[in-house]
């Protein structure tokens, strides 16, 4: 097995648990959706910052874990995936982590986040969600 490719059984697994994971955020039964990513994310081989299935999966972890307004846990799952393969530059994993962010008071590090998500994505990346993650950046940088 080469060091950046999951074996074939165990990547089939993770895809199997996150879709189910995925199926579950559509009906926002974020529990199940979670135990799913969870599930998925022990199958990845340590150390996991060295696959970019830790990415999608920790992301999704996050994500899910936000929409169930766990904030604290959602911040751990968006943080270490900042350490694994294309995070740091995407824009839908800033704008998560910096919601996150202010959800828990961090203003500092919430401007940060979602200006980054700004400055890869456009206003485009606050389409579908609260205003009040705009508006708050708006103000606070003057867009």
């Amino acid at each position: 097995m080469s060091n950046d490719q999951l074996d074939d059984h165990i990547y089939a697994e993770i895809v199997k648990l996150c879709e189910k994971g995925d199926n579950y955020v559509e009906v926002d039964d974020y529990k199940e959706a979670i135990n799913c990513y969870q599930q998925a994310f022990k199958l990845v081989p340590q150390p996991y910052q060295e696959w970019e299935a830790s990415t999608w999966i920790l992301f999704s972890l996050g994500e899910a874990y936000f929409f169930n307004q766990e904030f604290d846990k959602a911040q751990q799952a968006l943080q270490d995936v900042m350490h694994c393969p294309n995070a740091i530059g995407n824009p839908l994993i800033h704008l998560r982590l910096g919601q996150v962010q202010f959800e828990l008071g961090n203003f500092v590090k919430a401007k940060d986040e979602l200006m980054r998500a700004y400055m890869g994505e456009g206003e485009e990346i606050f389409d579908g969600e609260d205003k009040k993650y705009f508006n708050y950046l708006k103000k606070e940088v003057q867009l």
